[in-house]
């Protein structure tokens, strides 16, 4: 069996990789300080977005997930920029013409500065999480959602999480991040429009014979699959260390589980995190790229969330070497079909990314796109195109 031909083939973006960090934004003040490096314009998507556009419709990518970024939108609390909305106005235009559906991410790891400072910081204050993000989700359900094939409102929570506690506990962050995608569930359920979470999903091995029992393969267990899968399921955000309640609403807040998958995680015997196989090849991100754990990944989610369509919103691999790169995807994208004869519900398959851009930390140095920074189509656009037009 082959995928079938409503099957979304997309790729994958964020508007700080792609157009560079807002100035209002918290990552713009990293870079500021010289924590990160410059993102400048991104991969000058803000000006040839018509031209992507038109390159994925030809290779068979007929959807793009953007994100569209607040800190452009609402540079300042209650101030809107009306150049920045006819912006991403003119951008999802320009995506439908060409014949690419767009979905919308509206937190892709950066904020406004003013809403990370607000309060307690960010979505763990309740204010700013039920207000003032709230606020943000509906203004673009009503300003952009006609021209929107879908949302994915907020990617992936644990990372976020885990690398930006802002001074919080990273669970107390996941918690808020569940709760934050809950509300925005609330903002655009109505519209007729698919929405689907980014959850960043990998499956964690011990590569020793002995872990202590406060482990650090627990840990990522809880904060990668254990505490949203018992929201899903349950609708318990039950936290660790913290003791469990009731949020009803948080059961099934999306109409597709969506997830992005790189690679499994190794935990060794001191508790380091390190490649899992520790035998595959590394990357340049640290990681051994494992099509494997995407098949993991998919009869997992099918066997403990039963009922629930699946979508791959993020899978790629960061190499200069775009051969090796075709291994992967031929090997997942077998994977993937085989998953499908088993009965388990993938809706579709977003590469990431399309052109290669900012890689946040490692700058421009890590190349994920199926096309180069000058558009030029690398074998894997063309291994895509074969899977899209089958």
């Amino acid at each position: 069996m082959t995928i079938g031909s409503d099957f979304w083939w997309g790729t994958a973006a964020s508007s700080t990789q792609a157009e560079g960090a807002a100035p209002a934004s918290d990552w713009f003040a990293l870079e500021r300080t010289g924590a990160m490096p410059p993102s400048g314009d991104g991969n000058g998507f803000a000006e040839r977005f018509a031209d992507d556009f038109s390159l994925y419709a030809q290779h068979g990518l007929a959807h793009h997930r953007l994100s569209i970024e607040w800190a452009r939108i609402e540079p300042e609390e209650g101030r809107r920029d009306d150049a920045a909305i006819e912006h991403t106005l003119e951008v999802l235009t320009a995506a439908r013409s060409a014949g690419v559906s767009p979905w919308v991410c509206l937190h892709h790891f950066t904020l406004p500065g003013w809403f990370t400072e607000y309060g307690e910081g960010g979505f763990v204050d309740d204010r700013a999480r039920s207000y003032y993000w709230a606020r943000h989700v509906a203004f673009c359900a009503e300003t952009f959602g006609d021209l929107v094939f879908g949302w994915k409102p907020i990617n992936e929570p644990a990372a976020y999480a885990g690398i930006y506690p802002h001074g919080k506990k990273r669970f107390d962050m996941l918690g808020a991040m569940l709760l934050a995608q809950r509300d925005a569930w609330r903002e655009l359920r109505g519209g007729g429009k698919p929405v689907a979470t980014v959850h960043n999903l990998s499956p964690v091995f011990t590569v020793a014979n002995t872990i202590p029992a406060d482990s650090m393969q627990a840990r990522l267990e809880a904060m990668m699959w254990d505490v949203w899968m018992r929201a899903d399921r349950d609708g318990v955000l039950e936290l660790p260390g913290r003791a469990s309640r009731e949020v009803p609403d948080l059961r099934e807040a999306c109409d597709l589980v969506g997830f992005s998958y790189y690679s499994a995680t190794g935990v060794d015997a001191e508790g380091a995190i390190v490649p899992y196989p520790t035998s595959a090849r590394v990357g340049p991100m640290g990681y051994a790229p494992w099509s494997e754990g995407l098949a993991i990944v998919l009869h997992r989610l099918h066997e403990e969330l039963p009922g629930r369509p699946l979508l791959i919103c993020e899978h790629g691999v960061g190499t200069d070497d775009d051969e090796w790169r075709c291994d992967v995807l031929r090997e997942s994208l077998t994977l993937v079909e085989r998953a499908i004869d088993d009965g388990v519900d993938v809706r579709g398959f977003f590469h990431w990314t399309g052109v290669d851009n900012y890689e946040w930390n490692h700058g421009f140095d890590v190349q994920f796109g199926c096309f180069t920074r000058d558009r030029e189509p690398r074998g894997s656009a063309e291994l895509l195109r074969s899977y899209a037009r089958r």
